[in-house]
């Protein structure tokens, strides 16, 4: 007897182009099973994934997100669907009782298919996002091999692509149910089979006589969130020829520590089934059966509390056959509420009663090609984690994601704005103008939509369904999605004298569990209900550089959400290498134009990926020529990091600064790249950062102070909960001679929960004999004991000025001393560092508030707190005792603790440090990456003034074999300074 639950089919597949095989699927299935050789068309599959991404894998074609390599690839629209058009292949094994089912699972196909299986055929229908489910009992071999061929099909209209290129090519694949990007766009080149393939999760599932099947949790509290009711209702299905009898349990339970559950709940209830029937099954509320819990651990958005959540497991036991089948789901208790804010005209969301000012980005996917895996989504998901986002947008022409995405949104708490299939590009508009009736087949729009929904709804960072981007799905359709989605009344904000949305269930509501969702709102398009102008006018955006003082302007944006607004975001230097042959490393020239601005002209490959310049002729200067003109690839990537970081920390302190006066929200276009493309990222396709990374990553803290740069007053902006009080800010001004020509604190200052106030107007640059370019460095701390809540620190020039006095800056040696200390358990490695500026210090004891900080991230992250000050403490030996007492945070052990010095007799800024990892490599070839990736950083591209030191944490996963480099370079620092 078999072992009931799922076997994932994930290795041992083939594939081969269906013209090249002269055999069917009962043969592939019975007496000709294919295998590779020499001469034979099967090679070795990528499943999950997708043709394209076999035939890359495979190296039958280039990889098409380097250089101009996609334009050597045949698109579909030359080609005809049969040349995409492929065979699968694999085996599995089984082990059937007879009682006992077995069902063959393909949790999303594009885009249809027929499955043959030991000689049977099956149909998969068409439609990206729906899930299969094929009970084969009657056709595997119940003890032994089974041998699986799967033919899959192109969308219908894969469309083809003008020779102008375009959004969404010709518009053709918004005839089908499938993503709308693989047409192109002006972010990303055409996917050439646009993305045909068995490109989800394929598995077998062994249960007995009864299955279940999609579970709905749903949570409602009262008492003002001391109390919570949890909802459950599943589907169960008996596929026996008799009448059967089950218990039916539902366990909840919460992870302690030390590997530890607590059982908050263990229930049982009786039912019985008809033969061969499926019914739909609520757990009772009732005075005697509850799933009640008082005092619940609450799951918050990131940057608002923890992430708590419990394990709900549901089994059914049948009588004369023992335990049939079980489903698990991590559930969060959270309830979220939206509105439009009459204050500012914009969609306001609560978590839990508590308002969230919502700072996130917009998302397409992690991979052009499907090339989908939980190690990425791990990582793509807590760096918007570690930008302090609280939410991702699933962009309609992109993905309905899939659940390994929301698990990790659910650990790291980003909520998600999920979109159905439809695009303003694509549906409605565009040139040649493309259909506004949507997909051709409404019906089957709908039931993929109805399956996404079953699949999605239990997890706790899903926010909000909506119907399109920049369009709403035609009237039938978006009836149909808002009666399936309609709130139930519990969710409706109808609140009661107790501020809770009902008093139970006396007045005879349906079960919300019973509903399709019924828990989160439908909106029928990101430019509708309170985003952007709220009546669909294209008021989204802009996308292109700025200067950073506009975005806290009362006229840069009218509306009070804005779904998209974008900027540059060009990665390093080592990226552009790495994806690119040397033609490829040319910077754009600099061409001067009639009205004195300049534009750049980009080399064709930059061009080819979608580069978007740092001027604006006409309206922007250049904002990389403000810090002189660059010599090649590494200066002109570095000077763009430093506009990067600019640009992206301005915005969302632009909008920070009037949070809930003007503003409830604003999703960045976008935060990465699905392909090696050169415009508006956070981090590229390589999973290295960009310094827009850390400019919101600054930005978007919890806690924040800032400096207007359109007033020049200096603001606390606290988006928590809680009152701040008894602090202080500290704003310094140095100059690039390193002394410091402005100081002062302003203290006993106190903000309100959910506030930005403005504290003071900075009288520098306003002084006699202002510096042209000047650092500023702010802190706002704790008065009781100096605890640095947050520090923030800006480069500045004078009105009509540039940073070109920044080049020179560059030749400064100003010495730095790095404490590091290497933790590591199997292939993960965590540096501990602490980094000081060790040049001279002016004779001022307040300029030395360097290492209290306080906790204000997350667990993950490097944080170090009640720290002694080093106000007064600064020779070598003090240092060391200090960095040992932040390691012992992590370890008992404190040997291996390495010291790295930087020499210099300067004193100033060590201005724009960035570490990187890196493969130890005797002889490093031009071109060649060597740099291990993803990695952790606590903060980079960061800078110190004199004397100042502050904790940094570096975690990554080494590959075998592999001994890493970390490095540090900065703008005083050229070259890699090897740390490790």
């Amino acid at each position: 007897m078999a072992g009931i639950g799922k076997t994932k089919l994930v290795s041992g597949w083939l594939a081969a182009r269906s013209t090249e095989v002269n055999l069917t699927g009962t043969q592939l299935t019975t007496t000709n099973p294919p295998s590779k050789g020499p001469r034979s068309p099967w090679i070795d599959a990528e499943v999950p994934g997708t043709v394209l991404g076999t035939l890359v894998k495979n190296k039958v074609v280039p990889d098409p997100f380097y250089g101009l390599e996609n334009e050597t690839i045949i698109d579909i629209a030359h080609s005809g669907r049969e040349y995409y058009t492929f065979w699968f292949f694999t085996t599995f094994q089984s082990e059937l009782s007879g009682s006992q089912h077995l069902d063959l699972n393909f949790r999303a196909v594009n885009y249809s298919a027929e499955v043959y299986i030991n000689g049977h055929k099956k149909v998969l229908p068409k439609g990206m996002f729906r899930r299969h489910s094929l009970d084969v009992t009657d056709i595997v071999h119940p003890e032994g091999q089974n041998l699986l061929a799967v033919l899959v099909h192109p969308p219908d209209h894969p469309g083809s692509i003008p020779s102008q290129g375009g959004q969404g090519g010709d518009h053709e694949i918004g005839k089908d149910v499938a993503t709308q990007y693989v047409e192109g766009w002006d972010w990303i080149a055409p996917i050439r089979d646009r993305n045909t393939g068995i490109w989800d999760e394929v598995s077998i599932y062994v249960t007995g006589p009864v299955k279940i099947i999609d579970p709905h949790l749903v949570s409602t509290f009262f008492d003002n969130y001391k109390r919570v009711y949890l909802h459950a209702t599943t589907e169960l299905i008996n596929r026996s020829a008799w009448v059967v009898d089950c218990s039916l349990n539902i366990q909840v339970t919460t992870e302690l520590e030390g590997n530890m559950c607590l059982v908050e709940h263990l229930q049982t209830q009786r039912v019985s089934i008809p033969a061969e029937s499926r019914v739909q099954y609520t757990f009772p509320q009732s005075a005697n059966w509850q799933l009640f819990f008082y005092k619940p651990n609450l799951w918050w958005p990131n940057g608002m509390g923890k992430q708590s959540l419990y394990n709900v497991v549901i089994t059914v036991d049948v009588k004369g056959y023992g335990e049939s089948d079980s489903w698990g789901h991590l559930f969060g208790f959270r309830k979220i509420e939206s509105h439009i804010d009459s204050a500012t005209g914009g969609r306001l969301f609560k978590i839990n009663g508590e308002p969230i000012f919502i700072r996130g980005g917009n998302w397409i996917l992690s991979d052009g090609l499907l090339r989908l895996s939980k190690k990425r989504y791990s990582a793509d998901i807590k760096f918007h984690a570690d930008m302090n986002f609280n939410m991702i947008r699933c962009w309609g022409g992109g993905l309905a994601e899939r659940p390994e995405f929301y698990y990790y949104c659910d650990l790291y708490g980003l909520l998600v704005w999920q979109e159905f299939w439809i695009t303003g590009d694509v549906d409605g508009r565009g040139d040649p103008v493309s259909n506004p009736d949507g997909p051709l087949d409404h019906d089957l729009f709908m039931l993929c939509a109805r399956d996404t929904v079953k699949l999605l709804r239990n997890h706790p960072s899903l926010a909000l369904w909506v119907g399109g981007n920049e369009q709403i799905p035609p009237e039938d359709i978006n009836t149909a999605l808002k009666n399936d989605l309609k709130l139930h009344p519990l969710f409706q904000n109808v609140l009661n004298e107790n501020g809770d949305s009902a008093t139970g269930f006396s007045q005879g509501l349906k079960d919300p569990s019973q509903y399709l969702d019924g828990t989160r709102i439908y909106i029928q398009g990101s430019l509708w209900e309170g985003f952007a102008d709220g009546k669909g006018g294209f008021t989204d955006g802009p996308y292109e550089i700025q200067y950073p003082e506009d975005f806290f302007k009362d006229d840069y944006y009218k509306y009070g959400f804005n779904p998209e607004v974008g900027s540059v975001g060009i990665p390093v230097a080592a990226t552009i290498r790495a994806t690119m042959p040397p033609e490829g490393w040319q910077i754009p020239l600099f061409k001067k134009v009639s009205n004195g601005y300049i534009e750049e002209v980009p080399n064709p490959i930059w061009e080819y990926h979608k580069y978007i310049p740092y001027s604006k002729p006409g309206k922007v200067h250049d904002q990389i020529q403000l810090y002189g003109s660059p010599k090649d690839l590494d200066d002109f990537c570095l000077k763009a990091q430093l506009v990067n970081y600019i640009q992206y920390k301005a915005l969302l302190e632009g909008w920070t600064s009037r949070m809930w006066t003007k503003y409830t929200g604003v999703l960045i276009w976008k935060t990465q790249n699905p392909w090696t493309g050169l415009r508006g990222q956070f981090y590229d396709h390589l999973l290295d950062q960009t310094a827009g990374f850390y400019g919101c990553r600054s930005a978007a803290e919890p806690i924040h102070v800032q400096l207007n740069l359109a007033t020049y007053f200096i603001e606390i902006v606290n988006t928590t909960s809680e009152e701040l009080s008894n602090v202080a800010i500290e704003a310094s001004v140095w100059d690039l001679e390193g002394t410091c020509p402005y100081y002062k604190t302003f203290e006993k200052l106190s903000v309100p929960p959910k506030k930005t106030v403005s504290i003071v107007e900075m009288k520098y640059p306003k002084s006699k004999n202002p510096k042209p370019v000047y650092f500023l460095l702010l802190k706002l701390y704790y008065t009781s004991d100096n605890r640095i809540l947050s520090r923030n620190f800006y480069w500045l020039h004078l009105s009509g000025g540039d940073y070109k006095l920044l080049e020179p800056y560059r030749m400064k040696k100003i010495p730095l001393k790095i404490m590091s200390k290497i933790f590591i358990k199997g292939s993960t490695y965590e540096v501990h560092m602490h980094v000081q500026n060790t040049s001279k210090k002016p004779d001022s004891k307040a300029l030395t508030l360097t290492n209290n900080f306080t906790s204000t991230h997350s667990d993950s992250d490097f944080d170090v707190f009640s720290v002694e000050s080093t106000r007064e403490k600064t020779d070598d030996s003090h240092g060391i005792g200090l960095f040992q007492k932040i390691c012992r945070r992590f370890s008992k052990e404190t040997d291996g603790l390495k010291v790295t010095e930087m020499n210099g007799s300067d004193v100033g800024v060590a201005f724009f440090l960035h570490f990187s990892v890196h493969a130890s490599v005797t002889h490093h070839k031009e071109g060649e990456d060597s740099r291990i990736l993803p990695v952790h950083y606590s903060d980079n591209y960061f800078s110190l003034v004199p004397g100042e030191g502050l904790p940094i944490k570096i975690t990554f996963e080494v590959p075998p074999g592999v001994t890493p480099r970390v490095t540090l370079q900065g703008w005083n620092y050229p070259g890699a300074h090897s740390i490790y």
